[in-house]
């Protein structure tokens, strides 16, 4: 195997971004959820969907 690919596999594994894909889509829901800050309201469902479509294309990632 070429020091590329096993670069790319080091980078582009299915674990840490599918954690980090599930935190955004945590951190939009708090951002809905909250009564403080009508800019993080109306962020939300973009935070939501962007975790989403994220997810979405990590779980198609190598273990």
């Amino acid at each position: 195997m070429t020091a590329g690919g096993n670069s790319f596999k080091r980078w582009f594994r299915r674990g840490p971004w599918e954690n980090g894909a599930t935190v955004t889509i945590a951190l939009g829901v708090f951002m809905l959820m909250q009564s403080f800050s009508h800019f993080l309201f109306s962020q939300s469902l973009t935070v939501i969907l962007t975790g989403t479509i994220g997810f979405v294309i990590v779980s198609h990632f190598p273990e």
